[in-house]
């Protein structure tokens, strides 16, 4: 069971106000210069330094707002006073603020939007510092040789500011309805996701984070339930297969209690594999939940066995019982250390992705031996990540042929009983 000092103490923050002040300028200083034999020195009074400035930058490294429910108030140092013999104060020291990628900094009164970061070690100077003020020597001239006076400096720039975290998930959880989605994210989060035994429960997408420790935190999205033809836009559509293209690795979570996850785990790679070809080459851990029901538990052993057969790790977990959590979170840290990030955007703003516009697309060929064959990526895709020898994997590539159109395709071609059909690697013969 996970201890909750480690892994339940962290809340997702994707807003918070803080406070931001600029350094004030350094005061120019009113001196006149004394040194032996000189009764009337003139004006060398020095300038004022300049204040700091308030820098915000993304730190690669976080990846939630967390900080900014501990500390509020970020003040940069302020300039120092100009010193004697025109010696000009010392500058202030710059305050920079890091916040993680997809940070947007706002006006906390207006609304304005003044920063949108989003790229990788991105910086902007927010607010400048107040300029030193001038010593005495800037106001001397032939009528008054000894001015008695000096600028103060520039004040700095105060504002309250709203930080919202728009942010891509390093691990995105996704499954048919009820798999247990939501039961796993807040096992191992403070996230509080809406939790019942019926489909849909999920509406939008949750995030959460998990502290394994100083080094190791993960931030974790549960994807609303998929079905077959979300890529189309069935059942909830396709606008959450978008959420899952922004992730880095999948945790395909799978419900023990249905009678074949075998056949699931097809169904959600091929909506999957339909939506986006990226999708299918994104690294994933597949995991069976509900160990803590008995009749899940007693089938185990041979789930584990007919997944190693194609050559795929079970690993076997209760979200409600909270069982074997740890070592997932640990396989899914070190998986991500190994995957690469993709190449961060170039735009100033987050990147919002669609679906690939050939899902559908597909043609059909009359090859010389008189067999049919189906070429078109998507498709092709699909029959590679169907297991044939499994009768309800076959029934639900069927429906799929039927959705995207390749059963009418073919019949309007010409197809008869008994012809053969050939969709990548794979044959299989025609029947009505």
């Amino acid at each position: 069971m996970l201890s909750p000092v480690s892994y339940n103490t962290i809340m997702f923050i994707d807003e918070a106000k803080i406070y931001v002040r600029s350094g004030k300028g350094g005061d120019g200083m009113v001196h006149f210069l004394q040194q032996k034999f000189i009764t009337h020195g003139g004006p060398d009074g020095g300038d004022g330094g300049r204040g700091g400035d308030i820098i915000f930058r993304v730190n690669p490294h976080i990846n939630t707002l967390q900080l900014f429910q501990h500390k509020s108030r970020f003040i940069a140092e302020d300039g120092h006073r100009g010193g004697i013999n025109n010696q000009t104060g010392h500058n202030g020291k710059s305050l920079t603020v890091d916040v993680p990628a997809g940070t947007i900094i706002m006006d906390d009164v207006s609304g304005e939007v003044l920063a949108d970061l989003i790229e990788k070690g991105q910086q902007i100077v927010l607010y400048r510092g107040g300029r030193g003020g001038k010593g005495n020597p800037h106001y001397a001239n032939s009528r008054n040789q000894a001015p008695r006076t000096a600028e103060k400096g520039e004040p700095g720039e105060e504002r309250h500011l709203r930080l919202e975290l728009k942010l891509i998930a390093d691990v995105g959880i996704v499954g048919m309805p009820n798999a247990g989605k939501s039961s796993l994210l807040a096992a191992v989060t403070n996230a509080r996701p809406k939790i019942a035994n019926y489909p849909f429960t999920t509406l939008e997408p949750n995030l959460g984070v998990v502290t394994l420790d100083e080094q190791n935190t993960l931030v974790l999205a549960d994807i609303p339930g998929l079905v077959e033809g979300a890529h189309m836009g069935v059942g909830l559509g396709d606008s959450f297969l978008r959420h899952i293209q922004r992730c880095r690795v999948i945790i395909h979570l799978l419900n023990g209690e249905e009678e074949n996850p075998m056949a699931d785990y097809t169904q959600i790679n091929s909506e999957l594999a339909l939506f986006d070809p990226r999708l299918g080459q994104k690294p994933q851990i597949v995991v069976l939940n509900k160990q803590d029901n008995p009749d899940v538990a007693e089938r185990v052993p041979s789930l584990v066995a007919q997944f190693k057969k194609h050559g795929i790790e079970l690993k076997v977990i209760s979200a409600l019982a909270r069982t074997n959590l740890k070592d997932l979170l640990w396989k899914t840290a070190e998986l991500l250390k190994t995957t690469p990030e993709e190449e961060a955007p170039t735009v100033t703003s987050i990147p919002v992705y669609k679906a690939v516009d050939d899902a559908r697309d597909f043609h059909i060929t009359r090859e010389e031996d008189d067999t049919w064959r189906i070429h078109g990526k998507a498709i092709e895709r699909a029959a590679a990540m169907t297991y044939w020898e499994m009768e309800e994997s076959l029934r639900r590539f069927q429906r799929l042929m039927e959705t995207l159109g390749v059963d009418d395709a073919l019949r309007k071609a010409g197809i008869e009983n008994g012809d053969t059909v050939t969709i990548g690697d794979y044959e299989f013969e025609w029947q009505e």
